[in-house]
């Protein structure tokens, strides 16, 4: 999988993708990332990439011009139009379940706005789909693409050892993660639960299934409205006061 980012801090974004599991997947050739500095394709003598809005308002926007020439630049370099992501509070919140079908692409953008936005002309030209991670407002959109990044790229075949590294953590199969420990068993007067050390590997799998559940009644209850639930799971979530959800 390639992804490309248009970005005015192309140092940001290389400083995070070239460190731990993203810095080894690269290297491994497993995942490809590249920056792509949007200052580099201004025509503007004192490398201006942003002008006032019309109409007045705070700020200063982002020029169409430096973005439209970098993005068709890499659709050049790459012989077609890879799917464009522009990291926007006003697009749909990053999901696991849209990450998942994200990493099906084989090649993705991501264009991070700056100061007070950009250009709505060049968004509608050039963008397929705006993504937010969260309900709140960020300096700029390259913190939101290397999330992204990050979240889509551990769902490519060989940057996490197996399916199993990513595919039990939260969120994955809707639920929150399980508890865990490592050693010592004995810690601030606190132990691990027997049941991890007692090599019964069934039993093992119903305390991790019922502490998911659990956890993501007492924190996320409204998560359970989608999830996939057997009917042991509705049975041992009843006992703990949930009505609702749905068979799997």
């Amino acid at each position: 999988m390639r992804i490309d980012i248009l970005t005015l801090f192309p140092e940001m974004c290389e400083a995070v993708y070239s460190q731990s599991i993203l810095g080894r997947a690269v290297s491994a050739g497993k995942l490809q990332v590249y920056s792509h500095n949007i200052r580099d394709y201004t025509l503007d003598k004192h490398n201006r990439v942003d002008d006032t809005p019309y109409g007045g308002g705070m700020g200063m926007l982002m020029q169409a011009q430096p973005i439209y020439d970098c993005w068709q630049t890499l659709c050049n370099d790459l012989g077609k139009k890879p799917h464009l992501i522009y990291m926007s509070p006003q697009g749909k919140v990053l999901t696991q379940a849209r990450a998942k079908e994200l990493a099906s692409y084989e090649n993705l953008a991501l264009l991070c706005g700056h100061y007070e936005g950009i250009d709505e002309r060049v968004l509608e030209e050039i963008v397929d789909e705006e993504i937010s991670i969260g309900d709140y407002v960020l300096t700029g959109g390259e913190l939101p693409a290397l999330v992204l990044v990050d979240c889509v790229a551990r769902m490519v075949e060989g940057v996490l050892p197996n399916e199993e590294a990513y595919s039990q953590e939260s969120h994955y199969s809707g639920l929150l993660e399980h508890p865990q420990y490592t050693k010592p068993f004995l810690w601030n007067g606190k132990e691990v639960p027997e049941v991890l050390i007692s090599g019964h590997h069934a039993n093992i799998e119903i305390w991790k299934r019922q502490q998911s559940l659990k956890r993501t009644f007492e924190r996320r209850p409204e998560l359970l409205e989608e999830a996939s639930l057997t009917e042991k799971d509705l049975n041992y979530l009843q006992k703990l006061g949930f009505c609702g959800g749905k068979m799997a």
